[in-house]
């Protein structure tokens, strides 16, 4: 049982094969955090872990007693206002408005398996043996209230998932006003803190910054987890690279408000956290009533930055993503956004679907503006009804002729949103999530709908599922084009409207439920305006998001390389767009467009009947290619060996191993072109070093060891590599794909 309670000194041993994690009872009766981090000999006592130093103007718990003060305990789940003078866990506003709590140890229950979140997403197993979870009861005398702490550790995995519930067993009505869902704490401060920034467009960007005294946060509060910032945090030790060091992450399973943080203390204790973003965040517990925090994923990693990411990609893959598509490859498919925008018809939409079809391309996805009278942004959103006018047979129509053609068909929704102007605003302008008396804002010309109202759900619900069941789709992409202003609903009191954004989420957490339970073989891709919305909570019900809404690829280098720090790649929607660029304009060749997006779901964003013959012809080879090693891409391990965020920024490399170790596939990219350049040794990992591999491009006989400590020796100039050259290809912006297998 990899979950041992010593009784003589009340501990609890969290292990597997590769990490411990240790709880101790205080002697308040609160809980302590002794230990997180590689795996160690399970013993009698861990006393030794607990340091308790008295010092002068400490306030401390009991009378008498100088050397026992919170303020110098690392804890497990912290409160404030009891001698812990640092941003707590939790905190609950009483009907006195009193904010201390009290919460003692009273029982615990260790278990096979995992429980479910009710409501909300979170990971899971299939079997008991794939995981050991205990769950610790504590309790408030005063509030006669309950908190119980949710714990799972994975067999094969350095991964623990956390969550807490809180339930009002008393009479009087309490009001969460902060409730995360994990925090940890640890010794000292020499780290790094890692995290994903950006904005539309240029999403995840990976940001590293050293400790300081004081609090270093991230967080949400657009009402999804947003572009801005991503909901993972991590910290590294500073000799830390990406193969070898210390590493700690947090990942929040959770499409709304955040907040990561990371505190220091002027001990140089270092307290991090993360769950929902306690600002303008209040939830009412009535008696009998609970509330859970979404669950976060903690990882620990002595191998380097690679294998906290492996940890990540395996966990999700393997206990996040369900159903028909979860380790499967995806289907290459042709969106017709940049190719038409609202610009199309029957005939020009079937006309691409069949070149298509020739170039072995095997879906096509209408994109935005089939519905209503949509023929630009301003209208029609919450009409789910055909466009007639450019598609006469409407959607099943359509797709039954896609389907002829030999491809499955695809479909873009906007469900959360709606127009001034459409069928729905005339019907139901009180469905908007707007304040009282207050201007509304406009983003995009759309308005949100309030989600936190079932009978919203429940319409939207009957629109879409009505289309879906009367129409061939194999494919939705769910997209989400602006964020909560004027956060307000109408359905609740005013005591309670601090209650609307996570409410809102669990709408749409319904209403993807209820979809995807309807219609098991549709593969979704949850999309926000690009990337506005790629976290854990979204891969639980669509397994692919949509990475950017920019799809230059050089961009895409930083964009997907940051995504990865704790995303899969089968979870990264990546297409070959038109060049020049949509976004920046900027022209690159076909092969570099697809040499990035094949490490993706991978597919194409462009008009294929306008691209050159040749272009056609290298088409048919990229898909060909994709085909040969999606399989690998889904269920590689995952590898980043030279960052776009360090150097002088104009190389990026990475690569993919299979789990047997006998197959890989190498990316290298090279933004700008400049002369005189010397070669470059690109030490490859995660191979065997017993095994004799063939480098087909480089036509070279290597062994594992030769390419992991020698490396590639590579040039910028393709010709002295024996590679193809294409004249007009030898320019900026120069990639290649090795393909690496066993002799």
């Amino acid at each position: 049982m990899p979950i041992v309670f010593n009784n003589e000194t009340r501990e609890f041993h969290l292990y597997n094969e590769n990490i411990s994690y240790i709880i101790k009872i205080l002697k308040n009766n609160q809980l302590g955090h002794l230990y997180f981090g590689k795996k160690i000999h399970h013993r009698a006592s861990f006393e030794h872990l607990l340091k308790v130093v008295g010092r002068g103007m400490t306030v401390c718990v009991f009378e008498n007693d100088n050397d026992f003060s919170l303020e110098n305990i690392k804890q497990e789940y912290p409160s404030y206002g009891t001698t812990d003078f640092r941003y707590p866990a939790h905190q609950i506003r009483q009907e006195n408005g009193s904010r201390v709590t009290n919460f003692e140890f009273v029982s615990y229950n260790i278990f096979k398996g995992k429980e479910n979140i009710k409501d909300l997403p979170a990971t899971y197993v299939e079997c008991e043996e794939e995981a050991t979870s205990i769950q610790i009861k504590l309790y408030d005398s005063v509030m006669k209230t309950e908190l119980i702490l949710n714990y799972t550790i994975f067999e094969n995995h350095s991964a623990i998932a956390r969550s807490a519930r809180f339930i009002n067993n008393g009479d009087e009505k309490i009001t969460i006003t902060n409730a995360m869902s994990a925090s940890f704490e640890l010794s000292d401060d020499q780290f790094e803190m890692v995290q994903l920034s950006g904005a539309w467009t240029r999403e995840r960007h990976v940001k590293v910054r050293p400790l300081q005294p004081g609090i270093q946060s991230i967080y949400s509060s657009k009402g999804a987890s947003s572009s801005n910032h991503n909901p993972f945090i991590a910290i590294k030790r500073k000799e830390t690279t990406e193969n070898s060091g210390e590493a700690y992450a947090m990942n929040l399973v959770y499409s709304g408000n955040f907040l990561a943080q990371i505190e220091v203390d002027n001990f140089e204790l270092t307290r991090m956290m993360i769950g929902i973003n306690p600002f303008n965040f209040e939830w009412e517990l009535s008696k009998g009533n609970s509330f859970e925090t979404p669950e976060a994923i903690m990882v620990y990693s002595d191998e380097g930055l690679n294998k906290m990411s492996q940890t990540f990609h395996n966990l999700y893959n393997n206990f996040l993503v369900r159903g028909k598509w979860k380790n499967k490859p995806r289907p290459i498919l042709i969106n017709n956004w940049e190719a038409t925008y609202f610009d199309f018809n029957e005939e020009k939409i079937v006309g691409i679907a069949k070149k298509a079809k020739e170039l072995g391309i095997e879906m096509f996805v209408l994109d935005d503006g089939w519905f209503g009278k949509r023929n630009d942004d301003t209208s029609s959103l919450g009409d789910w009804y055909v466009n007639k006018e450019k598609l006469p047979n409407g959607i099943d129509g359509l797709s039954k002729k896609i389907q002829e053609l030999g491809l499955k068909f695809g479909l873009w929704i906007e469900p959360e949103m709606i127009n001034k102007e459409s069928e729905l605003y005339r019907v139901h302008p009180d469905w908007v999530i707007k304040t009282p008396d207050r201007n509304t804002s406009y983003g995009r010309n759309q308005f949100v709908l309030d989600f936190s109202r079932k009978e919203v759900v429940d319409y939207i619900y009957s629109a879409i599922s009505a289309l879906l069941r009367t129409s061939s789709v194999s494919y939705v992409k769910w997209d989400m084009n602006r964020n909560i202003t004027e956060a307000f609903s109408i359905k609740l009191p005013a005591e309670r409207q601090g209650e609307i954004m996570h409410r809102y989420i669990l709408g749409v957490y319904d209403l993807y439920e209820r979809l995807i339970s309807d219609f098991p073989d549709i593969l979704f891709e949850s999309c926000s305006g690009g990337g506005g919305r790629f976290d854990p909570g979204m891969l639980y019900y669509a397994p692919q998001t949509w990475t950017s809404d920019d799809t230059d690829a050089i961009e895409r280098l930083k964009i997907q390389y940051g995504t990865s720090f704790a995303y899969p790649l089968s979870s990264m929607g990546s297409h070959v767009s038109a060049a020049p660029n949509h976004q920046v304009k900027r022209l690159t060749s076909i092969d570099t467009r697809a040499n990035v997006a094949l490490f993706g779901t991978f597919g194409y964003e462009l008009d294929l009947n306008k691209i050159s013959e040749a272009e056609k012809a290298k088409v048919i080879k990229q898909v060909e290619f994709c085909k040969k090693y999606r399989e690998l891409i889904v269920t590689g391990d995952f590898y980043r060996l030279i960052s776009p965020f360090e150097k002088d920024y104009n190389i990026t490399s990475w690569m993919v191993v299979s789990k047997d170790k006998k197959r890989a596939l190498v990316g290298y990219y090279q933004a700008l072109n400049y002369p005189n350049q010397k070669l470059t040794n690109l030490k490859l990992v995660g191979l065997d070093e017993n095994i004799l591999y063939t480098v087909k491009q480089l036509n070279l006989e290597l062994y594992g060891d030769e390419m992991m400590n020698l490396g590639l020796v590579l040039s910028n100039k393709p010709e002295e590599l024996g590679l193809e050259i294409n004249e007009n290809d030898i320019n900026d912006f120069i990639s290649y794909i090795f393909e690496i297998e066993e002799k």
